[in-house]
């Protein structure tokens, strides 16, 4: 490691709160972020020589943490194919983990039947559509920070962005009817 970067002591006590909070909000588990932010970490220390200060650290650290993230939900969907397709075989065993009570526990109370309804909605964006939605709005990145993280131009990004709204827009549509009817 040369000396003008940062030990990684430092680089995990600055970042882990903004790595394990995009990997909740990203996994919508716990446990999942956890074992996320630890792997991400694991990568940084690997890889920290090869940080070459093209971009912000903390930049490069968002763009390892999607990484990781999509990596562990590919691996998440294999297991699962695996298990439906055990538990065919077996008479049994089916899947444990739903994300659709997910409930971010930075949420007040009292949004917290609208958060439920929200995060089921973005988890079926398009992976390049949950990104950008969750860097711009949850993480507050400007648009041209998420074409750096993402390796997109700004243009694609701001499209990215609009499609991810119209989405969720035309999903929560409905049940922001029925919640008006109550």
């Amino acid at each position: 490691m040369n000396s003008q970067q940062p030990n990684i002591k430092q680089i995990y006590n600055e970042h882990h709160k903004l790595v394990y909070n995009l990997s909740l909000v990203y996994l919508q588990n716990s446990e999942d972020a956890e074992e996320v932010t630890q792997d991400v970490f694991v990568s940084v220390y690997q890889s920290i020589d090869q940080f070459n200060h093209t971009s912000a650290l903390k930049t490069w650290i968002y763009k390892i943490t999607i990484n990781k993230c999509l990596d562990f939900l590919k691996a998440k969907k294999t297991k699962k194919r695996w298990a439906f397709v055990s538990s065919i075989f077996n008479n049994g065993g089916g899947l444990k983990h739903d994300t659709s009570d997910f409930i971010h526990p930075g949420i007040l109370l009292e949004n917290k039947e609208h958060s439920i309804y929200l995060f089921k909605a973005i988890e079926t964006l398009p992976e390049t559509q949950k990104t950008a939605f969750l860097l711009a709005n949850v993480e507050g990145l400007g648009n041209k920070e998420i074409a750096v993280v993402m390796e997109k131009s700004i243009g694609s990004v701001e499209s990215l962005l609009q499609r991810a709204k119209e989405n969720l827009r035309i999903q929560l549509k409905e049940y922001y009817k029925e919640y008006r009817r109550k």
